[in-house]
């Protein structure tokens, strides 16, 4: 437990931070998964239009810095690869 005045607030800011990163990641996990399903589904278009949904979501919490950004990086180019197989397939 805290003891002192500066380690309470530490403790309830590292809280907020905790929650605010928990909702921003599930945000871009949610966004993640709505791609890959619209790649396992083959749908051209659906996939496209997740794809472009994602990337600003993803892009989005790297800024906010609760990913790297390099991860978003990664996570934005295999995305569009696997929607890339998807178009070129179809």
């Amino acid at each position: 437990m805290a003891n002192h005045k500066s380690a309470e607030k530490r403790n309830r800011q590292s809280q907020v931070r905790r929650l605010r990163n928990r909702m921003n990641r599930t945000q871009m996990k949610n966004m993640i998964r709505k791609v890959n399903e619209a790649v396992a589904s083959g749908s051209e278009e659906a996939a496209k239009e997740a794809l472009q949904q994602a990337i600003p979501v993803i892009a989005r919490t790297a800024s906010k810095g609760t990913i790297h950004k390099k991860a978003a990086s990664r996570k934005i180019s295999r995305l569009t690869k696997s929607v890339n197989k998807v178009v070129t397939a179809a």
